[in-house]
């Protein structure tokens, strides 16, 4: 079975994201998605919160998606899931630079693991968790962007 390890802080988790995973299933057994714990990103929703919503947005892909938190280093976690390979969404050049980056260092530290960069839809190339956290918390419509479960969770934490 082929696993692939989709890591993010998916805090919320969007539209564009459940593209990808969508899109990964065509080409994977299963998903793992791996909510990280980073202090550089300081997640506004804790990360309980952030698996069971993601498990709310997931659910309709069953057993070929797993929601986990990790707070390891991604290579030492994509090996625990018995993976070698990690997703990573693309949007812009900005975002292949940084994830290049971040590819060729984990490959450093462990060289059997692959990296599968997917771009993102078209329709979902400006969508940001950032920019969906903004505007929600700004009172405007997120409707378009994100899951009904998200944009109930972001109205009541407002």
């Amino acid at each position: 079975m082929k696993t692939v390890v989709y890591p993010g802080s998916f805090n919320p988790i969007t539209n564009g994201h459940t593209d990808l995973v969508e899109r990964a299933l065509g080409l994977f057994d299963h998903v793992v998605l791996a909510i990280g714990t980073s202090a550089q990103k300081n997640p506004a929703t804790d990360l309980a919160d952030r698996i069971d919503l993601c498990q709310e947005v997931l659910g309709e892909f069953g057993d070929r998606v797993t929601i986990e938190g990790f707070n390891t280093l991604l290579v030492d976690y994509v090996k625990s899931k018995d993976a070698r390979f990690i997703l990573r969404g693309l949007r812009t050049v900005t975002d292949f630079d940084y994830e290049f980056q971040m590819a060729e260092m984990n490959r450093s530290l462990d060289p059997n693991i692959e990296y599968v960069f997917l771009p993102t839809s078209q329709e979902c190339s400006f969508i940001s968790s950032t920019l969906v956290r903004e505007i929600s918390a700004l009172g405007g419509d997120i409707s378009n962007f994100v899951h009904p479960a998200v944009v109930r969770s972001l109205k009541q934490s407002s």
